[in-house]
């Protein structure tokens, strides 16, 4: 029986278990994750914000499959109440300008100019009651958008996994992998981070689904290895609010994503989710310094980004003093290309005299660089990966979505 070891416990690495556990024995399928707390960077911090076509031709099958994914996943295990999972419709602040796709990781545009729906006047939500509120463009076609709460789906998908027999390490890191007589890939090394006590884990089959701490995985497994992962972090901080203009009976119709540009290179976002809140982000960096680990974040939690989100919560909501839930600061993984990287690891870039098994017996993968869109694209990303690593047919496309090396 193959063992597969995913470095990474975030969304995109429990995603891939979890459809991996749909076709091998579930105690075969480890998850490594070295952060004291789970969920502790964009997989429980980020948006949560899902679209259906708002991507490019490399990733635009991707996207579709993992929107009808989490359509599925709701209308079966009650999303609705378990992770906040709702219709949403997707408006702008801003006059509609030329569509540029998977450009907002690089150059701090809005998404809005990736959307996919036409462009029509719009009613603003209930509590949308500041600049802006009077004239609101709809961006988003019917049943093209979505919400979800991200660390509630990334816990459910977490329990599904364990309650299926996966094996969780945690908090441990993987240290080194060791080489069988032929030189391939034959276990991997995992020390607890607590304990300091190690543990052997057989294996042919490496995920590195680490975000934007893939690199770092990598290179600490890999040595010897000349090769660098394409990936580099990109921050974000935000902040959750409860708005008094947000009720129940508003849910009851339906979320609201709200984009627009105060001036270049801030473009805030903000999404009502239920449970009366409210998600506001758009400050983003790739100068910030990637901590050790995500829990590390909330140190750097930079007062000066905050206080502008707080200026821009007033600018929308209309309000001088709201509930603060919480603050954040979260590290996604983003590529040059502004698209994500779903591939087998080539051996040749693994080090001298480094290899693996012929597929799907074994190997090393990558899924990572998703961006802004990890949440959206999770569960179509972990389907595709089941199916790569298991030698399966793949659901979408992704031939673009390769390692160049």
């Amino acid at each position: 029986m193959t063992t597969t070891v995913i470095l990474g416990a975030g969304i995109i690495g429990t995603s891939t278990a979890y459809y991996l556990s749909k076709h091998q024995a579930a105690s075969s399928i480890h998850l490594v994750e070295p952060s004291p707390e789970l969920f502790a960077s964009a997989s429980g911090y980020a948006g949560g914000f899902l679209a259906k076509n708002w991507f490019s031709p490399a990733s635009a099958q991707l996207g579709l499959l993992s929107f009808e994914e989490h359509l599925k996943l709701a209308a079966k295990e009650d999303g609705a109440r378990n992770w906040g999972f709702a219709p949403s419709t997707s408006i702008s602040l801003t006059p509609a300008a030329g569509k540029r796709v998977d450009v907002w990781c690089r150059d701090g545009a809005s998404r809005a100019e990736a959307a996919a729906g036409g462009t029509a006047a719009g009613v603003a939500p209930p509590w949308l009651r500041g600049r802006g509120a009077d004239a609101v463009e709809v961006i988003s076609d019917e049943g093209s958008v979505a919400q979800v709460d991200p660390l509630q789906l990334s816990q459910f998908l977490l329990r599904k996994c364990l309650d299926a027999g996966v094996r969780l390490h945690h908090p441990a890191q993987a240290i080194s992998v060791q080489l069988d007589v032929r030189d391939e890939v034959a276990s991997i090394c995992i020390a607890d981070t607590q304990s300091g006590s190690e543990t052997d884990i057989p294996c042919t089959n490496v995920v590195v689904a680490a975000g934007a701490w893939s690199p770092r995985v990598f290179a600490a497994l890999f040595p010897t290895a000349a090769f660098e992962l394409p990936i580099r972090s990109l921050a974000g901080h935000s902040l959750v609010v409860k708005a008094p203009g947000w009720t129940k009976e508003d849910e009851d119709k339906g979320c609201h994503a709200v984009f627009m540009t105060t001036q270049p290179g801030y473009s805030p976002e903000v999404f009502s989710r239920t449970g009366g809140h409210i998600y506001i982000a758009g400050l983003n960096s790739s100068t910030e310094p990637l901590p050790a680990l995500p829990t590390d974040s909330k140190a750097n939690i930079s007062k000066s980004a905050i206080d502008r989100l707080r200026g821009t919560v007033k600018d929308v909501l209309g309000e001088d003093d709201v509930e603060v839930v919480r603050e954040g600061l979260c590290f996604r993984p983003a590529t040059d290309k502004g698209t994500p990287i779903l591939s087998r690891v080539p051996d040749q870039c693994l080090g001298p005299a480094v290899a693996t098994r012929p597929a799907p017996e074994g190997g090393v993968y990558l899924a990572s660089g998703h961006g802004p869109w990890g949440i959206s694209m999770s569960l179509g990303t972990g389907k595709v990966m089941a199916e790569m690593i298991q030698g399966r047919k793949l659901s979408a496309d992704v031939s673009g979505l390769g390692l160049e090396v």
